[in-house]
């Protein structure tokens, strides 16, 4: 009866703040980094007096984390109470509740025994974030190994996140080890809510469920964004969830006041949330996009520590209400320049259709040269204008950068900090590089390259001569999935064992 979901991380590689205010669109992809949850029923019988509880028991499992947190569930109002000293976690909690209210909401008083029966059963949660999620470059250097991705492939799947010492006793205690940016929370939520609500019958995400799935997957996406936001205490923009949901594609995101009403609600309880959200006018826009043929992602870990993404939106805003004009026109210019960028990628998207082996030879000289020397790989018109369009990219998103590091200098905040510029103008100006920029909000978290070709490795080895590490992060169009089996022992399903890069 085991229900396995799992969820992709993400990386926003246009559309950095603006794309908290409609109608600014932002490119989202998903990766190959995935997060799982196993759901299963907590005890394999019913005890026969079970009818008459009022509550169900839940236990939520992170080897990771090494923990084990029991809850119970009010069956009158599907509230979470922690019955164990570890630490919370909001995101499962309001994750849970939601799904369940979820399952209420939507059934017909046919279906509601089952239901019960399947509440009354408990919930064993199981969640699992592949290593992409976390910085493993302490125990990379613990254990004197270089910082490339053959020493980020030598370390057991779902390496265990070590504690602080000092906190290690204590209920505050958190990971020693720092994000990747990924957007773990929104991945995590995703894969829960899908587990469970396929678990109880409200969806149906397998591969057979055929001209539903969409609908399958946009009950998903309103659940997984009310619970995420909720736990968040605020609405953001939704492009992470959206992105665990769907997949790589174009994003627009929805008007917050669809969770906004309920979120302000003082004694909202789940199953009015959820039956709010379930008719309430999601308005968000999502168009198919993904990475021209022969075009990779890479990610590269400075080791310089995240950053606090609400602290800096936060900044942002501030400098928009005290220079209005200025502000007003930077975001002008940076989503020009975000739409031109989406147009060069669309453009060679259609050149590499209906002019595949010229294209694929331009990608492939360019590959093995500086971009200097691009325009000497083109000698007739087709392959000169994939070369236009490559360069159309690469200054569309210097000027991205450039309003990005002006934005964060009259905001006060390190958007591009000086460290990321330097690392990313090596990065432009190696070998296959089309181009390369700090993802989201920026800051000091992974930056992010797209390559050309096999060109991958060459930059994972410039990359560690800055002694950056290259992660094993690829795009994966692949939005929210169910998978067969455990991922502990199949690790196939998660596609992060490959130290190829290219």
């Amino acid at each position: 009866m085991a229900v396995i979901a799992s969820a992709p991380g993400k990386v926003l590689i246009t559309g950095g703040y603006l794309i908290l205010e409609r109608p600014n669109a932002g490119l989202v992809l998903s990766t190959n980094a995935r997060f799982y949850a196993i759901v299963k029923p907590l005890y394999d019988e019913l005890r026969p007096d079970s009818w008459a509880w009022s509550w169900s028991d839940i236990k939520l499992t992170s080897p990771q984390m090494g923990r084990e947190t029991m809850y119970k569930m009010s069956l009158k109002h599907f509230t979470l109470q922690c019955t164990s000293r570890q630490a919370r976690n909001p995101f499962v909690e309001y994750a849970v509740q939601y799904a369940v209210a979820a399952a209420y909401a939507t059934f017909d008083n046919s279906k509601k025994d089952l239901l019960q029966k399947l509440i009354l059963q408990g919930f064993d949660i199981t969640i699992l974030g592949d290593n992409g999620f976390y910085s493993y470059r302490n125990e990379i250097e613990a254990r004197g190994l270089p910082p490339t991705p053959e020493s980020l492939a030598s370390l057991p799947p779902f390496t265990s996140i070590t504690f602080n010492t000092e906190e290690s006793n204590s209920q505050s205690s958190k990971p020693e080890v720092a994000k990747t940016g990924l957007g773990s929370s929104a991945a995590m939520t995703t894969a829960v809510v899908a587990a469970l609500l396929n678990y109880l019958g409200v969806v149906d995400l397998s591969s057979h469920s055929g001209f539903r799935h969409e609908e399958n997957l946009d009950v998903v996406h309103i659940i997984a964004q009310t619970a995420h936001c909720m736990a968040q205490g605020k609405v953001g923009s939704g492009f992470d969830v959206s992105s665990a949901v769907y997949g790589s594609h174009r994003y627009v995101r929805f008007s917050p006041q669809v969770i906004s009403a309920a979120q302000n609600a003082i004694r909202a309880m789940p199953l009015e949330v959820v039956a709010d959200v379930l008719k309430g006018n999601w308005d968000h826009e999502r168009t198919k996009f993904s990475l021209p043929p022969l075009m990779n992602l890479l990610l590269g870990e400075p080791g310089t520590g995240g950053s606090s993404t609400p602290s800096m939106v936060g900044a942002v805003k501030n400098w928009q209400k005290s220079d209005p004009q200025n502000s007003l026109h930077t975001w002008k210019e940076l989503s020009e320049a975000n739409a031109t960028l989406e147009a060069k990628f669309l453009l060679l998207s259609k050149l590499a259709e209906e002019y595949w082996e010229i294209y694929r030879s331009v990608i492939h000289s360019c590959s093995m040269h500086q971009p200097e020397k691009w325009t000497e790989q083109a000698s007739e018109t087709i392959s000169q204008e994939v070369v236009k369009a490559l360069f159309g990219a690469r200054d569309a998103m210097l000027n991205i950068r450039s309003h990005m590091k002006l934005m964060g200098m009259a905001a006060g905040i390190p958007i591009e900090p000086d460290s990321q510029t330097e690392l990313l103008d090596a990065t432009m100006n190696t070998c296959g590089v089309l181009l390369a920029g700090v993802p989201g909000a920026g800051g000091f978290d992974a930056v992010f390259a797209v390559t050309l070709g096999d060109s991958g490795n060459n930059l994972a080895k410039t990359w560690s001569s800055h002694n950056v590490l290259a992660l094993l992060i690829k795009e994966d169009p692949r939005g929210v999935s169910i998978e067969n089996s455990d991922p502990r022992t199949n690790r196939i399903t998660s596609g992060m064992s490959s130290v190829s890069i290219a």
